[in-house]
């Protein structure tokens, strides 16, 4: 794949080589602190989002400190959900944190975007958007995920969707076989990676319209088609 065709919001994740057969059982216990402070990050989430479009559209510029902020929070949520029910890809425990962790098995990058179209500002959250909202909305179980809605219920996408099934099949596969089959993850790392994109799209972070491809694996095209400077 050529860099041409690479979006430049960035998903990456790695599987763990050793996974637990049971952990997966308690870890929706084992998340509920991370839960809690998600949900006042996404009530900020929400409310400096407003700020921020209101910024674009009259100075055609994303105010920096709210763009780290806001992509710290999807990078936040996508560790957890990682860990979690959206992939169960590895047993470390995510770190609370808005920054990059760069030893973790799942990252996300989103680069500042100097310039950003006043006029798309009114319509691509939700019109433009619209034919990749109803995909997602598959993958995730009917809309509850967090780029569409953006309130304080948006922390997780696993609630019943095609993901969730995945999901939940390979569980069962990694309890009887101690495996998780690589196709089966390669292919959810893919739905994963085109909610984020969505996500990030409709969130005002960037002009670049995702790509309707179902990118699977864990190495993002961006990232193998560049050198990270992350």
């Amino acid at each position: 794949m050529t860099g041409t065709s690479s979006y430049p919001v960035r998903v990456d994740a790695r599987l763990d080589s050793h996974l637990s057969r049971w952990l997966w059982l308690v870890k929706w216990v084992l998340t509920i602190p991370h839960y809690i402070v998600l949900l006042l990050l996404w009530i900020a989430f929400a409310v400096v989002s407003v700020v921020a479009f209101f910024a674009i559209l009259f100075t055609g510029r994303y105010p920096r400190p709210i763009f780290e902020f806001n992509v710290g929070v999807l990078r936040w949520t996508w560790r957890v959900n990682y860990y979690a029910y959206s992939a169960l890809g590895t047993d470390q425990y995510p770190q609370f944190t808005l920054t990059d962790v760069r030893d973790y098995p799942a990252r996300l990058y989103v680069p500042y975007p100097e310039h950003l179209s006043r006029g798309l500002v009114l319509v691509k959250w939700w019109l433009l958007a619209l034919p990749h909202l109803v995909i997602v909305g598959i993958f995730t179980g009917g809309g509850t995920w967090l780029a569409f809605r953006s309130d304080t219920q948006n922390y997780s996408w696993t609630a019943g969707g095609l993901i969730g099934i995945l999901v939940l099949i390979a569980a069962i596969i990694l309890a009887v076989t101690g495996r998780y089959p690589h196709g089966l993850y390669d292919f959810i790392l893919g739905l994963n990676r085109w909610v984020l994109r969505v996500a990030a799209y409709t969130s005002l972070m960037t002009d670049a319209y995702p790509p309707f491809r179902l990118d699977t694996g864990g190495t993002d095209p961006a990232t193998a088609d560049i050198a990270p400077t992350d």
